[in-house]
């Protein structure tokens, strides 16, 4: 039973095992039957040794488990700021262990049991960043079934939740509370095996004094306690809870958006002739939307991300809320999440790129049917210019964190993976799939093959290759001819794919005059040549463009908008253009004040520091700091000082080591 155990073991760990390889090459051959030889080439030695891939950012041996069920009571109290609770899971043993461990952080875990009676277990010492192992002293054995139970408190320490003072709310009348799971914090707020390669439904009672809202339809409520289920098995990182002052509003036969009194009227104006469309448009894309229902929460200014799709109820950064539909192409991405990513979804952090890179491409098939090809084009290419600039911006880290398929397996934080590239290196992978396959007539049959085989479960880039060379098993000659080398592998931008640039050529053609005009450094040229009828129809994203295209000729050729002539050239633009200092699109800010910062405007350093205590997205937060500290380091340090309390903990953290504070 020993060396079962331990072979067990190393093949969960994918440790390497002896027999000179023989184990491990007839694991591929299974699980791996479709790839041609030419791509065996490139993957083998980089294969692991079982399939999905162990996922390296769990404590816990969750290899040994499935959950069948998990029940989860939370009671949120406001006054201290915690959450206690119980959470019990329905396991079945699939391997002998010795003992069940698994993942908290900074949690207080008060009791376990197994079948209803008390057993000893002991919280390990913490292993930076991924916690400490819980670890239950019960063997078990293998199609051995059991209810395993733990009772748990949060502390001031948990990552997983904000706990927002009224005045830091819009309304300024009650607290609130928000979580954020992905990709590792649910583990600060229960015990559980925190890896997406486990699922599970799940059954929620939560009592809040306050409204709250969980990833699973409602289906009572007694007084102060909410019932909720999910009946579709989901990963841990995709339990949410929000809990305050909140009213609901309907934006389709479907949906419904929640936020504070004071904003609900204008993020219902901003989402109500949209949700639905978006809803059947993705269907025909994929298939039918298979969970109760699709609801939006509408967070406050702390919320680090642009949404985070929980299930069947996305929270929305209030920054996608700007009274004119410019921004609301994020609801796409999040609904997108409800295929790629909640049905189908990485099998590790490694492979984020499956979660993301898939949910762009959707999001931007669901733009290209609503409004247009050069729509979906015209997105990709803000997407590049975006990754353009995370690359850059990432310096030496680049060489790590800019390849398609991450490396965690070192216990790295996954928070410091996270970037722009899963998101729009992975859709640029399938965007040239797509073309070099023959176009949409003929990639978009294998979207609901792909999705229905791999539906509920958890997967790894290998077996995603193995699915497309399996579909399309009669062009494994032009599949051959990928660089999938460079495309999962290597480090920087990757091959570019040939965009339609009909709708942005204005844009570049309008930064290219500004370049040219001012490289002969004179007022008067500028004066004849620019007014603010330039940009009068621009839409948003053709403002993006703009923007990030003028930035884009930094030190190209010699051109510096910090120079004599730079500088003349931003002071007339700032005459002219002066709607960008009256925007509230935080997406034109954005690009607005790192074009001033890159031209060293020292007016807007200020003005940027103060823009930094109004938002709380990472997006726009940490390159903002990132700019602010290359130009006033100390003024950058001051400013994160001040503002520090408002952000998430996930956000304060990444700043800190961006500062290096």
């Amino acid at each position: 039973m020993r060396s079962f155990f331990l072979l067990t073991y190393r093949l969960s760990r994918g440790t390497s095992i002896s027999a000179s390889g023989n184990c491990n090459q007839r694991l591929f051959m299974s699980s791996l039957s479709h790839i041609s030889p030419k791509l065996r080439d490139i993957i083998g030695s980089r294969l692991p040794k079982v399939f999905p891939e162990v996922d390296a950012s769990t404590n816990s041996n969750y290899r040994h488990f499935e959950v069948k069920a998990t029940d989860l009571y939370l009671d949120v109290n406001f006054e201290k700021s915690t959450v206690t609770g119980e959470v019990k899971y329905q396991l079945h043993v699939k391997d002998d262990a010795e003992s069940i461990v698994l993942d908290t952080s900074f949690l207080d875990v008060k009791q376990v049991t197994v079948d209803d009676k008390d057993v000893e277990f002991e919280i390990k010492p913490r292993k930076e960043p991924l916690g400490s192992p819980l670890v239950i002293k019960h063997a078990v054995k293998k199609s051995q079934q059991l209810l395993l139970t733990s009772k748990f408190e949060t502390t001031d320490k948990c990552t997983a939740l904000q706990w927002c003072d009224p005045e830091q709310t819009d309304g300024g009348d009650h607290p609130y509370l928000y979580s954020q799971g992905e990709p590792i914090h649910i583990r600060s707020l229960f015990p559980c095996f925190d890896t997406p390669s486990i699922k599970s439904p799940f059954t929620f009672r939560v009592k809040s004094p306050l409204y709250t809202l969980l990833s699973g339809k409602t289906y009572k409520q007694e007084g102060d306690v909410y019932y909720a289920k999910q009946p579709i098995p989901i990963p841990v990182y995709l339990v949410s809870i929000a809990s305050g002052n909140l009213v609901g509003a309907d934006v389709g036969p479907r949906s419904k958006v929640y936020a504070e009194p004071i904003a609900i009227d204008a993020c219902q104006k901003e989402l109500k002739d949209d949700i639905e469309d978006f809803i059947q448009t993705a269907e025909g894309l994929v298939f039918k939307y298979e969970w109760a229902k699709y609801d939006l929460l509408v967070l406050i200014k702390s919320m680090p991300f642009g949404g985070m799709e929980n299930c069947e109820i996305s929270h929305i950064n209030p920054t996608c809320i700007t009274g004119d539909k410019q921004n609301i192409d994020v609801i796409a991405h999040e609904l997108a999440h409800s295929w790629s990513g909640n049905l189908v979804t990485n099998c590790s952090w490694d492979h984020f790129w499956l979660n993301e890179g898939w949910t762009v491409y959707l999001e931007r098939r669901i733009v290209g049917v609503l409004h247009g090809e050069p729509s979906r084009h015209f997105s990709a290419i803000i997407g590049w210019s975006d990754l353009e600039y995370s690359i850059k911006s990432m310096g030496q880290t680049a060489q790590r964190y800019s390849t398609l398929i991450q490396d965690l397996k070192d216990g790295s934080d996954p928070d410091d993976a996270f970037s722009t590239v899963p998101y729009e290196k992975g859709f640029n992978l399938l965007f040239h799939l797509e073309q070099v396959l023959g176009g949409t007539s003929v990639f978009d049959p294998f979207i609901p093959y792909y999705f229905n085989k791999y539906k509920y479960k958890s997967l790894d880039s290998y077996q995603f290759l193995d699915a497309l060379y399996e579909f399309f098993s009669d062009k494994h000659d032009i599949l051959d001819k990928v660089d999938w080398e460079t495309w999962l592998y290597k480090f920087g931008l990757p091959p570019k794919p040939k965009f339609d640039t009909s709708l942005v050529d204005e844009c570049y053609d309008l930064a290219a005059k500004w370049v040219d005009v001012t490289k002969k450094d004179s007022k008067d040229l500028l004066k004849r040549t620019f007014s603010p009828d330039d940009i009068s129809n621009f839409t948003g994203n053709q403002t993006n463009v703009f923007l990030d295209t003028l930035v884009s000729y930094q030190g190209v050729e010699g051109f510096l908008w910090n120079s004599k002539e730079g500088e003349q050239a931003l002071t007339y633009m700032r005459e002219n253009y002066s709607v960008y200092d009256d925007s509230k699109n935080a997406e034109v800010i954005f690009r607005w004040y790192r074009l001033q910062l890159t031209g060293r405007s020292k007016q807007y350093y200020q003005r940027l520091a103060d823009w930094l205590g109004t938002i709380g997205r990472m997006k726009f937060v940490r390159p903002s700091y990132r700019m602010l500290n290359d130009v006033d380091p100390q003024l950058a340090k001051d400013t994160f000082l001040k503002f520090e309390p408002i952000y998430h903990p996930i956000c304060r953290s990444m700043i800190r080591k961006d500062l290096q504070l």
